[in-house]
């Protein structure tokens, strides 16, 4: 698993250095470094199996989604405007499951919380596919499908870790 996540690691800053260099929106560069944090994270979590190591891992991943979560619904707005409410709606959001998920340690809570996320985003993108670009709707619904099955994984390995060998 440390080895895999170079995966999540390089890609992502490549992508961030050439959407820098394409003169994109500052949202779309955090994306890709959001995603590259999650890789540095996992990396370290399955390095050292630490719980500290474990919080790099996962907290990340509510953060880069967030980000998505905000470009994926601020995707038609005007180029380089900034829309303040939902940046402050997700800002609270991640650090209220931060404050939660540091108090409380249940690593459910962290899969609904990002679950939560990842149904926005799913939701926003069935919206985009059937109204504005219905010709991506193969390439939506098998990538949905491959994520709800790396979730499903995902799950799995979490509920039956010390069973399933």
């Amino acid at each position: 698993n440390t080895v895999s996540n170079l995966i999540m690691i390089l890609p992502p800053i490549c992508g961030a250095i050439q959407t820098y260099r394409d003169g994109l929106e500052f949202r779309y560069i955090c994306s890709f470094l959001g995603l590259a944090a999650v890789g540095v994270g996992s990396w370290f979590f399955h390095m050292t199996l630490l719980y500290e190591m474990q919080l790099l891992d996962e907290l990340p991943m509510i953060y880069s989604t967030c980000v998505f979560v905000y470009c994926l619904y601020e995707c038609f707005k005007q180029e380089n405007s900034i829309s303040l409410f939902p940046i402050a709606l997700l800002i609270i959001f991640s650090v209220s499951v931060t404050v939660v998920y540091l108090q409380w340690k249940e690593p459910v809570f962290h899969q609904v919380m990002y679950g939560a996320l990842v149904a926005c985003l799913v939701m926003r993108s069935i919206f985009i596919v059937t109204w504005v670009y219905p010709w991506l709707r193969p390439l939506c619904y098998t990538s949905l499908g491959i994520f709800l099955l790396g979730f499903l994984l995902w799950n799995i390995d979490n509920i039956f870790c010390d069973s399933l060998r």
